[in-house]
């Protein structure tokens, strides 16, 4: 059976014809292309050489990089986060080098993504904490599960948990060195290098305790 096929519709007076271009082999073999391409490479290859040996290359922190292609060199050179970026977790600690923290697990629960576990602990027999406030036998965070909202902090009521260490977590190549447990967690410091806090802390028995305990009740 014959086909019949639909006849094609005539040009219309506006139809612009366009010209196939003549490209000879030099163009079709993209040869000069591909050699300008190189070209430029080299020549910034050898440009950031040469500071580097000279030790000429823009500080990435108090200069700008407008001027051909430079690469931070991380981690050797990084570049400023700001003031309120909120980095890697880090325990509080008290001046005595023990944990601020009071196991209330208040952190625990606002944390959206479920990332901090905590497992409490009583102060011995003798010990003037012991049934005011609880201390922290575990306390671990998963950095992979932690989305870094910052809710843990705002939830802490003793100031002794922070995220102003200024870093971030390094690429490991396994999970399990991404749980954060507490001695990793306490041995972080902050941006002044230093484990104090601007926040001071009225221990149990002191007149300026604003609390209650065993020795010192509200008259």
């Amino acid at each position: 059976m014959n086909a019949t096929f639909p006849k094609k519709p005539s040009r219309s007076a506006d139809t612009v014809v366009v010209a196939h271009p003549d490209r000879d082999a030099h163009v079709q073999s993209f040869l000069p292309e591909v050699v300008h391409g190189i070209s430029v490479s080299m020549k910034h290859f050898f440009h950031n050489t040469k500071e580097m040996l000279k030790d000429t290359r823009p500080d990435p922190v108090l200069e700008r990089l407008d001027v051909g292609i430079t690469t931070i060199s991380y981690p050797e050179q990084k570049r400023p986060y700001p003031d309120r970026f909120r980095g890697l977790h880090r325990l509080m600690q008290r001046e005595d080098a023990s944990p601020r923290c009071v196991a209330c697990l208040c952190c625990s629960t606002a944390c959206p993504a479920q990332c901090i576990f905590i497992e409490a602990g009583e102060y011995p027999e003798g010990d003037k904490r012991r049934g005011y406030e609880r201390f922290p036998v575990k306390f671990v965070i998963d950095e992979l599960r932690c989305i870094f909202c910052g809710y843990c902090v705002e939830a802490c009521p003793c100031d002794a948990i922070r995220m102003d260490t200024g870093a971030h977590a390094v690429p490991y190549d396994s999970r399990d060195q991404f749980i954060f447990k507490k001695d990793l967690l306490m041995s972080f410091v902050g941006r002044d290098g230093t484990h104090l806090t601007a926040n001071p802390r009225h221990e149990p028995g002191e007149p300026t305790h604003p609390g209650i305990d065993r020795s010192h009740a509200h008259g």
